[in-house]
């Protein structure tokens, strides 16, 4: 729908037409003896002359630029291209391109999350025969990506690499809350930390006094909440009392540590469902085939920040002219 906008460019008639005045010039000559003659009114003609010109041009480029900017062009500028996820094996990736016969092809390394919408973004500036290949383990979006090309997406499908969760654990109760952390579900590790750092995401803090006010986690699980002020008046879902501190998330629940397993499990599913949330699906090796219902990408590129620039400044340009010339 943005190429629609060319059509407007017959609006710059619309300047040319004001600036070709139309200008009256009397002939009429002054003599001693006029008095004797007839009186007769004055001849008078109407001739077209251009007036101020340089408004004239700016007025012209301001409008142009404007419709050009509305309709975003794109030059299409790039070849065959294949897209890296990064993180993939360079071996498997030289060799999935040399197989496709794009060896030679321009490459792009993005972030796993970002491949599938920086392909859609850019997908205009592509020659029309260019082929596309992304390779690498692409998460699964919401809903089936479409494309206005062709885009060949070739994974790996290995499993996920197994994440290490750190908890810091500051109880009397270590061995009791050591078995809540022994089995959870899944392939993530949980990593015990005998003193919290960076990598510190979980603090159980089983103690009566405050923590130390330059200990910081994502998330606490807190046995007595009179050492938290955060949660004196915090809301409570199933039991669960949590709130949001300048240490980061507040969790608390009577009785804890969880004195049954299935307790325990308990608490561990919705450290993940709300916490830590679900594990990326991959996405299968597929071709994804060229859609005329595709939506056109967003307005972007270098080109439109460069006509936006033009824009302002002729804008500058045509108010100081135009303010010169009533002077």
């Amino acid at each position: 729908m943005n190429a629609l906008w060319w059509f407007a460019l017959p609006v710059l008639l619309l300047p040319i037409w004001w600036h070709r005045k139309k200008r009256v010039q009397n002939e009429a000559a002054l003599m001693a003896t006029a008095r004797f003659l007839p009186r007769t009114e004055p001849r008078q003609t109407r001739m077209w002359r251009w007036s101020d010109p340089l408004l004239l041009v700016a007025r012209c480029l301001l409008l142009a630029c404007l419709i050009a900017w509305l309709a975003d062009p794109v030059y299409p500028w790039r070849g065959d291209t294949v897209v890296i996820v990064e993180g993939s094996d360079a071996a498997w990736v030289e060799q999935q391109a040399t197989q496709a016969g794009l060896a030679q092809a321009e490459r792009v390394t993005l972030a796993a999350a970002q491949a599938l919408g920086w392909v859609h973004t850019h997908e205009r500036e592509w020659q029309a025969g260019a082929r596309l290949l992304v390779l690498g383990d692409v998460p699964m979006p919401a809903a089936t990506p479409v494309f206005g090309r062709q885009v060949e997406v070739r994974t790996r499908q290995a499993l996920a690499k197994p994440a290490d969760y750190h908890v810091h654990i500051a109880s009397d109760r270590l061995d009791a809350w050591r078995r809540v952390f022994a089995a959870p579900a899944g392939p993530d590790r949980i990593v015990i930390d005998a003193t919290p750092g960076a990598a510190t995401s979980l603090i159980v803090w089983d103690r009566p006094e405050a923590p130390p006010a330059t200990l910081r986690a994502s998330l606490w699980l807190v046995t007595d909440p009179a050492a938290f002020p955060e949660l004196a008046q915090a809301p409570a879902v199933d039991g669960l009392r949590y709130a949001d501190s300048p240490r980061g998330r507040l969790w608390h629940r009577a009785g804890w540590p969880p004195p049954t397993p299935d307790a325990a499990r308990a608490l561990l599913d919705d450290w993940q469902q709300l916490h830590v949330g679900p594990r990326p699906f991959t996405m299968q090796s597929q071709v994804f085939a060229a859609s005329n219902g595709a939506n056109a990408p967003a307005p972007g590129g270098v080109l439109r920040d460069i006509l936006l620039a033009a824009l302002v400044i002729l804008f500058a340009i045509e108010r100081s002219l135009a303010h010169a010339r009533r002077r």
